[in-house]
């Protein structure tokens, strides 16, 4: 009950003190205050009425709370002048910003309704079985997937290398499929590998030599995990679901229950990420700070908050405004651009005219037209449904989301370690996600279920293959004895 308090405390504190010192038009003001009422509703059937565990809810909250009420809404009351733009140069314009809150509105309605309406499926919430005869296998599986990590090892090693050393602002030297597939693909294996130790630590039974090989195997893969993923060679957005899916593995109860996810989402990207980037941008030493902690509040009211939100890192709402002006030149794209994520994994040297991500193609935009000078931009779920179908794709993104999201709880509540971790995984890349822009979280993710859960499955496949048939091998040779 106490996280609850807190929770809750903390979020009303926050949305106050948004809304009163607002100081933008009121017709704004009243739109933020609707896009606000209906994810309060959300919120409060995710801490009191919600019976299943579903991380994937906290992080649609705090995703939502974050990037399309606190950052926007700062930024907003953060203009000066006659003519004033957001981060990423758009020119603010009132009657825009109260579309985007419509349409933000209508995206999270159609997605609840949904997702309350498929919750009841039992088709829908079926949990996968676990085998039997996959549990026997899973000891040895461990060990092909040590022996494969080592191979990713070898072969990487220049890749990773050339990681340590690029600057952030320079391109690979390798391909974008190579990219892709050694960071988002083979360089999970370990991260499976580790998902199926625990699995075996928590059996019942356990063989004293398997025990020992394992616990060794487990040491080993912690280490190439280690040396595949870290902040020298990926960025956090990569980094966070798969450490944080660590800590659920090793520590479920941290994050066993609705409250306690949305306590740590909310305080990790609500409240830590914005004072520690006040903290970065303060001019004053760590040393002065400790002397005169009054600093860091002197900061704040001079913009700390403002300059900790008037970044790219929150440019989500004005992206949708700049998704809305670019089909308002050029008109909906009926699909196209979804074909930029679907058929991620064809080379563009074999398809030239394959469609730029979404987020690169309205930062083209702003470029082309309000002098911008950046194109990777994030692009949230909103705008992509706005920018393929209009209203309508704004409708069919949502149901399909809550669709995938209802889906992922059954998995969650699964034997099967790799589904249960993948479904975890998705909750914590959720952000990331809804975000945008599509192309990308979408690739990641999917490059993340290959590593994790398909390539081991592949592999214990073949495993149960080959022990069929040495068993009806013996069994033959039996016979003809």
């Amino acid at each position: 009950m106490g996280l609850k308090v807190i929770l809750l405390f903390a979020y009303a504190l926050i949305s106050v003190a948004l809304f009163v010192t607002f100081d933008g038009d009121i017709d704004v003001w009243f739109s933020f205050l609707i896009s606000a009422l209906v994810l309060a509703g959300i919120t409060v059937y995710h801490i009191f009425a919600e019976r299943v565990y579903s991380p994937f809810i906290s992080a649609f909250i705090v995703f939502t709370f974050l990037f399309f009420i606190v950052a926007p809404m700062v930024q907003i009351n953060s203009f000066e002048g006659l003519n004033p733009s957001f981060r990423n140069r758009f020119p603010y314009d009132k009657d825009l910003a109260i579309y985007t809150n419509n349409l933000i509105a209508l995206f999270n309605v159609v997605f609840f309704i949904t997702y309350l309406f498929f919750k009841k499926s039992k088709r829908m919430a079926r949990v996968p079985v676990f085998k039997e005869s996959s549990k026997r296998t899973t000891p040895v599986l461990i060990v092909v997937i040590a022996v494969v990590t080592i191979l990713v090892f070898l072969g990487s090693y220049s890749f990773v290398m050339d990681e340590l050393g690029r600057p952030a602002w320079k391109s690979s030297a390798f391909s974008v499929v190579a990219f892709l597939l050694w960071k988002k693909v083979f360089f999970l294996l370990p991260f499976a590998g580790i998902i199926l130790c625990f699995q075996y630590f928590r059996k019942e039974k356990k063989k004293a030599v398997n025990l020992v090989t394992i616990c060794a195997v487990f040491l080993f893969l912690g280490l190439l995990l280690f040396w595949f993923k870290n902040p020298l060679v990926e960025k956090r957005n990569a980094l966070g679901p798969l450490y944080i899916s660590l800590f659920f593995l090793a520590v479920p109860k941290m994050f066993n229950t609705n409250i306690k996810t949305l306590f740590f989402l909310f305080f990790t990207m609500i409240v830590a990420f914005p004072l520690s980037a006040i903290l970065t941008h303060s001019e004053a030493s760590f040393q002065e700070i400790l002397e005169q902690p009054s600093i860091i509040f002197d900061h704040m009211k001079g913009g700390g908050i403002a300059s900790a939100f008037n970044t790219l890192n929150y440019d989500a709402f004005s992206n949708i405004m700049a998704t809305m002006d670019y089909v308002k030149e050029y008109g909906f794209s009926m699909g196209h651009q979804l074909l930029s994520a679907f058929l991620f994994f064809v080379p563009r040297g074999l398809w030239e005219d394959k469609p730029l991500s979404t987020g690169e193609l309205v930062g083209n935009h702003l470029i082309d037209t309000y002098d911008f000078t950046y194109s990777n931009l994030s692009n949230p779920l909103v705008s992509e449904g706005f920018i393929n179908f209009g209203v309508v794709g704004v409708i069919i993104a949502p149901i399909l989301l809550a669709i995938v999201l209802v889906r992922a709880i059954a998995w969650l509540q699964s034997d099967d370690y790799l589904k249960k971790m993948i479904a975890f995984y998705l909750a914590i890349h959720l952000i990331f996600l809804l975000r945008g822009d599509f192309t990308n979280g979408y690739t990641y993710y999917i490059g993340a279920f290959l590593g994790v859960v398909i390539i081991p499955k592949f592999i214990r496949t073949l495993l149960e293959f080959f022990i069929y048939k040495q068993k009806v091998w013996k069994q033959t040779k039996a016979l003809e004895e």
